[in-house]
């Protein structure tokens, strides 16, 4: 087991908040169950002083954590073929192929990435969800970075929260964009769907994605999307927002568009296409222990590679329409 200690200063838009949500937003290195256990045990104190999860915190509050980790045994280890790009003692990077679920949820007790962590490396065991400090959803593939020690998840953790960890996406989007952009729209879950997220008019979190457009085909385009804020689904809703859903987006994506006169191959391309066309290009971070400026990249899955060249062959085609 490890110590943990932990003083973390309420500001802004924390403020107001109950103590179990500002803390699983201070401190997003540890579940929000796990937080609330601590919190009930007197772990987690608010200036020093006991409270309840529900108790609300304010500006200027500290909350004070002293706590040690325990094994996770609840989750059990799965063999499995990890791609993975780099390991050393802190840091494990991972391509995660489509279809993977990252962590254990309702309906996916095993068989996630964090199942095959625990395989490749046991003493993940002590470490808060399995090292894991960012996801991505089951369909979308690429790049992840995972932390083998506390120390370097706390660090982690922070440096995602400061937005020091560059995150680069590919994206195949519906619509010819003219220029690159900002979306800039707070973001949270939708209030009917509890399902799906959305954005909000009041009451969202703040979400910022940037995006520039690599190449436009006759009615799609190829985007590379930045992330200054991680929420769910926060690229597939913020592009969907703007008339842009992602291709193949089962959730956000509506009917798939398709160009006059396209060929059957770019048909089928495009009505085969059952998952977001979605993939973590580029991550870039400091190392947690050295400090040394990291980058890793993941090549586009093959079925994104089948669609890009499709659109191209349409484009090439039609070149003179």
């Amino acid at each position: 087991m490890e110590s943990i200690t932990r003083n973390v200063l309420v500001t802004g838009q924390d403020a107001g908040l109950r103590l179990d949500q500002a803390a699983a937003r201070l401190l997003p290195e540890f579940s929000r169950t796990r937080l609330q256990q601590w919190i009930r045990e007197g772990k987690l104190r608010v200036n020093g002083e006991a409270r309840t999860p529900r108790d609300v915190v304010f500006d200027g509050d500290t909350l004070n954590l002293q706590a040690q980790t325990e094994p996770q045994g609840q989750w059990t280890a799965t063999a499995m073929d990890l791609a993975i790009l780099y390991e050393d003692e802190s840091i494990l990077v991972i391509d995660k192929p489509v279809g993977l679920v990252v962590h254990p949820a309702a309906g996916h007790a095993d068989d996630t990435l964090l199942n095959g962590l625990l395989e490749h490396c046991p003493a993940l065991t002590e470490v808060p969800r399995a090292g894991l400090v960012h996801r991505l959803d089951r369909d979308t593939s690429g790049v992840l970075v995972v932390a083998k020690t506390l120390a370097a998840q706390t660090f982690l953790s922070a440096a995602i929260q400061a937005r020091e960890v560059s995150r680069e996406y590919r994206a195949v989007v519906n619509g010819v964009l003219v220029s690159g952009g900002t979306i800039d729209k707070p973001m949270g879950r939708h209030p009917r769907d509890r399902q799906r997220m959305a954005v909000l008019s009041s009451g969202g979190r703040h979400a910022i994605t940037h995006y520039r457009v690599l190449s436009r085909y006759r009615a799609h385009s190829l985007l590379a999307v930045m992330l200054d804020t991680g929420r769910t689904h926060q690229i597939r809703v913020h592009m969907a927002s703007e008339g842009h859903p992602i291709v193949g987006d089962p959730v956000y994506g509506g009917r798939p568009r398709v160009p006059r006169g396209a060929a059957p191959e770019l048909l089928e391309c495009l009505r085969g296409f059952r998952r977001q066309a979605l993939h973590a290009f580029r991550l870039r971070f400091a190392h947690p222990a050295s400090g040394e400026a990291m980058q890793f990249e993941a090549p586009l899955p093959e079925d994104m590679r089948t669609l890009i060249a499709a659109l191209q062959a349409d484009c090439q085609e039609h070149a003179d329409d």
